[in-house]
């Protein structure tokens, strides 16, 4: 089964969720994620900038950057928008900046809005493989990702 087959048909045994509230309105989380300028402040795992060499948000468009780690290593990646329906979810594929890429992975981000104004921001990542998926949960793609959100987290508080 070819990458993009995969990934058009949802398995349990190829998934990671990851959840976090936000103390925000669900627009300005939205917003967060929606917007190039803001994502190139907080996207990444804690010691990691985002250098961004191009960037279209919108269903259809791309965002190539580099994750830059704290010892200078260059991470290339891209992420295809595939979807959006503002402010309440986001559809895109995210892989190594390389056309075809195999190890490229869905991701669905929804933005559920509490009574309180809080937002449950919930991460689900498609991998082509259990494998796949496996190895990157070996790697640390819980604790990396629960790294993003929470500066994500953190980002729109101070932007309030």
């Amino acid at each position: 089964m070819s990458t993009r087959e995969a990934l058009g048909t949802w398995a349990l045994d190829r998934e990671i969720v990851l959840a976090i509230v936000v103390a925000a309105p669900r627009e300005q989380v939205f917003q967060a994620w929606a917007a190039a300028h803001h994502l190139v402040r907080w996207f990444g795992p804690e010691g990691f900038v985002v250098e961004s060499r191009e960037a279209d948000v919108r269903p259809g468009g791309r965002w190539r950057f580099d994750y830059v780690g704290p010892d200078g290593t260059r991470y290339g990646n891209r992420i295809a928008f595939l979807d959006s329906d503002a402010p309440a979810r986001l559809v895109f594929d995210h892989g190594p900046d390389e056309d075809d890429a195999p190890e490229r992975f869905r991701v669905t981000v929804t933005f559920d809005a509490q009574e309180d104004g809080k937002t449950v921001v919930t991460l689900r990542q498609l991998h082509p493989s259990k494998e796949q998926r496996d190895a990157t949960i070996g790697f640390g793609a819980v604790e990396l990702g629960y790294q993003t959100m929470d500066k994500l987290a953190r980002y729109v508080a101070s932007a309030s």
